[in-house]
Order: structure tokens, then C-alpha cells, then sequence
């Protein structure tokens, strides 16, 4: 008999069933028969407390104050909520659980990248990265358990797909940075943050963060609003942005996508303006414009090609979704102005993509459909078994000044992390390099270590 616990994931060709996790509530089970909290909205919280035993009025003043100790403090054990009854504390934890990722490794990069291999509650792994600059610090964040594009210059691309993360997994993984960062406000200065942690220190302390050109700036910094980002400001911080460019497609994860990223952006909450926030799709047509409506932040789109020969090649999903109906949708993108560009990620592979006559036609299409975009040119991060090339620095310089003298801007991204697998394009999970004996023995050595 056919196993009906299946769900189809969206994909360009033909895509394949996986299994779904026995998800309740968009939470993963824990086999204590606790809820982990982590990743519901307040609404969802008094919801539980409801259906715990708590008449409706005191379940949303305790989800009110729950929701604050969460997502505002970053506490994770119930007994440091000291607003609520010191006898409703015990209460709570034998129903409820904080939860975060568990971390199984964490590597850093020569450069100061950090990349983190993180384990769900049901023990699928994943990866974060956290990348620090001078003037801010970007969490590359994950949206699902591998990735069903097959784009074939990215190392991602080539794993399978195993699940969507839930809200709480995505968000999980901000929350964890600022865990490690030390960036929780204290209760004495509610709106700063609290003396940072030992991985602060190691930003700061032995690895330089390179310097940023202007040139290469985001747009946020030149007109930034934070009117969405209740008391948190990005200043004094290290993690300031917040790229949905980690594996899996988010489009294809939308709800769960949305609604993590509803908890950043909430002023009682994470409190991260929207602003600072970019979402990357390789191009899911179909979803683009609620993704401007329903989530506002700043789109990414990795167009990387700009024929359809080449871009059916690299992109696969381009041929579900041609060039021309995706930059139409750039187009009719909403809140995109030349304030808030949309940006075209490129990735430079020699002898394929990076001409003349290419950067000429990037140019042309991008004034076609009038797009307030720029571009970012990406060297070819290379992995293991790839048949793809970077291009030669002065063919990347040569490409970015034809767009630059069209009056786009055409940076050029700094590689970042590449001698740990955590530049553009390297993601795959390290627990497909390890034997899950091995993955094991180090997680129980980290859980044995913290006691």
C-alpha cells in the first residue's frame, strides 16, 4: 500500500514525494511530550495555555508575558520569567519547553565567517552561517533540510530534499546567533544589549572582519527606517542583518518562512526592521508577489544567467519559469523603489555566463522591464566534483564596469568563508561528510560537556 504520510514539494521537474515530519501545530514533537514554544505567535501561545487548563483571560496575559521572555529577553528556561508566579513557573515547564537548533559542530573561517551544522528535534541536520564586517553582521539562515532546485553550480543544490523547517527551526536560528552573541537585552537596559559572550569576543578579539567599500554597501544603510523594529536598533550590535539565503528555496517554505520571520520583525519581539532583512529565491513566480505583501522584506533573486540556454542549464527551475515572466515579477515586485533595490545575485562562471555580450543583455533587461535593481557579481565559490570554473578577475572587473557604466550598481562581492564551506554556493551539510557514528560521538561529547 502507498504510504499516504507524504507531501509533494514544489519543483521544477517532476518532483519527488518526501516524507512529512508529523508536524502538530507547524511544531515538531519532542518525545517528552512537551511543546517547544519557540516559533508560535502569541495567539498560538494562549491557544496552548487554553487548552492546558488556564481560562481564556489568564491565557493571553501569561501568552503576553511568555511571548516577551521568548522573543524580547532570549531567555530559555521558564524559572527566569520573573513576572509570572513563581508557583506557575514548574507549571509551565512540565508542559513546555524552550527550545533552540542543537548546535553539533561549529567551524570559523580564517576570515571570521562562522558556520554552525544544527540538529532538529527529530535529528535532521542543517547549516547556518554568520558573517561579520566592520559595520554589520549577516546570519545566512536556512529555510529547509536540503534543497529540491538542482541548480548546478551550487554544492546545495546537489543534496536531496528532506523536509521544510518549521517556524521555530528558522527562527530558532536567529535566536541561537544571539545567543552566542551575547545580544539579549538585560533587565536593567532593556534596549541594549547585555554583555556580550565568548563568541562576541572571538569576533572581536585575533580576526579582522574585512573592510566594506562603499561601493558595495547595502542599501539599508542609506536610508534606513526602523519603524518596525520596536526598542532594538541595529546599533552596538554585531548581528544586524538577516539573509534568507541558506539551503532550500524559502518560497517553496513560504507559510513557515512568513511566519518566522513575522517573529523577527515584531516590535515586541526579535524587533528586527524589515529593512534589514533580504529574502533570495532562484525564482518561484507564483509566490513573489505575496512574499512582497505578506512579508515586505528586501528580494533577492539569483538570476545567474541571461539567455535561456544557459539559465535552464544552471537554474533548472527556469524552465517552469522563464526569464522573461520572472523579471516581470521583479517588476510588479511590491515595495521595490530605488530605495529599496531589488538585487539580482550573479554568480561569475568562466566561460559561460560572463562576457560582454552578457553583461550588455543584463543591462538591457533590467531597463526592458524598468527594474530599480542592482547586482551583485559572485565569484564561483568551487566544491568538490564540480565541472564549473570562476571566471578571471579581470573578465569579473571588465563585466561589473560595462553595468556600472550603464549606471547600475555592480558590486563585487568579497568571497567569505570558503575554506569552511560557507561561502555562496558551498552549503552542504557536514553531517554528509561524517559518518553519523562520528556526528554522534561529537554530539554526546557537546552534551556531556555542558552537563
Amino acid at each position: 500500500m502507498a504510504d499516504t504520510n507524504l507531501m509533494q514539494i514544489p519543483g521544477h521537474i517532476d518532483p519527488l514525494p518526501v516524507p512529512r515530519p508529523n508536524l502538530v501545530d507547524g511544531v515538531t514533537p519532542r518525545e517528552d511530550g512537551r511543546v517547544d514554544l519557540i516559533g508560535l505567535p502569541r495567539t498560538q501561545i494562549a491557544a496552548m495555555l487554553t487548552e492546558a487548563g488556564l481560562d481564556a483571560k489568564a491565557a493571553k496575559l501569561r501568552a503576553k508575558q511568555v511571548f516577551h521572555w521568548l522573543y524580547h529577553r532570549g531567555v530559555t528556561e521558564f524559572e527566569a520569567m520573573t513576572d509570572i508566579a513563581k508557583a506557575m513557573r514548574p507549571w509551565l515547564a512540565e508542559r513546555f519547553v524552550i527550545g533552540r537548533p542543537e548546535i553539533v559542530e561549529a567551524q570559523v573561517s580564517t576570515d571570521g565567517t562562522r558556520k554552525w551544522l544544527l540538529r532538529t528535534a527529530d535529528a535532521h541536520d542543517f547549516e547556518m552561517v554568520f558573517i561579520p564586517d566592520e559595520t554589520r553582521g549577516t546570519l545566512c539562515v536556512s529555510s529547509q533540510v536540503g534543497c529540491t532546485l538542482n541548480c548546478t553550480f551550487c554544492h546545495t543544490g546537489t543534496m536531496r530534499l528532506v523536509r521544510n523547517l518549521t517556524p521555530g527551526e528558522i527562527v530558532g536560528q536567529v535566536m541561537l546567533a544571539r545567543d552566542a552573541l551575547g545580544e539579549w537585552p538585560n533587565a536593567s537596559t532593556p534596549s541594549s544589549p547585555r554583555t556580550r559572550g565568548p563568541l562576541a569576543a572571538s569576533l572581536e578579539v585575533g580576526v579582522k572582519p574585512p573592510a566594506v567599500p562603499d561601493q558595495v554597501r547595502d542599501d539599508e544603510d542609506e536610508d534606513e527606517d526602523d519603524d518596525e523594529a520596536g526598542q532594538y536598533t541595529s546599533n552596538g550590535r554585531l548581528l544586524t542583518n538577516i539573509v534568507m539565503m541558506g539551503m532550500g528555496e524559502p518560497l517553496y517554505n513560504f507559510d513557515n518562512v512568513r511566519d518566522a520571520l513575522r517573529l523577527v520583525m515584531d516590535g515586541d519581539g526579535l524587533g528586527l526592521s524589515r529593512r534589514r532583512i533580504t529574502l533570495s529565491t532562484s525564482g518561484v513566480v507564483p509566490m513573489m508577489a505575496r512574499c512582497g505583501t505578506e512579508i515586505g522584506v528586501n528580494l533577492a533573486v539569483s538570476l545567474h544567467a541571461v539567455t535561456k540556454q544557459v539559465r535552464d542549464e544552471i537554474v533548472p527551475i527556469n524552465r517552469k519559469y522563464g526569464i522573461e515572466e520572472l523579471l516581470a515579477a521583479c517588476a510588479a515586485y511590491p515595495r521595490s523603489s530605488n530605495a529599496r533595490r531589488i538585487t539580482f545575485e550573479y554568480v561569475m562562471l568562466k566561460d559561460k555566463n560572463d562576457s560582454d555580450e552578457d553583461a550588455r543583455e543584463l543591462v538591457r533587461l533590467i531597463k526592458l522591464y524598468k527594474l530599480p535593481a542592482k547586482v551583485n557579481l559572485i565569484p564561483f565559490n568551487p566544491w568538490p566534483g564540480t565541472s564549473y570554473e570562476c571566471s578571471e578577475p579581470a573578465r569579473i572587473r571588465r563585466f561589473s564596469e560595462i553595468v556600472f557604466e550603464a549606471g547600475i550598481s555592480a558590486p563585487v562581492r568579497t568571497p567569505r568563508g570558503r575554506d569552511i564551506d560557507a561561502a555562496c554556493g558551498q552549503l552542504k551539510t557536514s553531517a554528509e561528510k561524517k559518518s553519523r557514528a562520528e556526528l554522534d560521538r561529537l554530539y554526546a561529547e557537546k552534551q556531556a560537556a555542558l552537563g
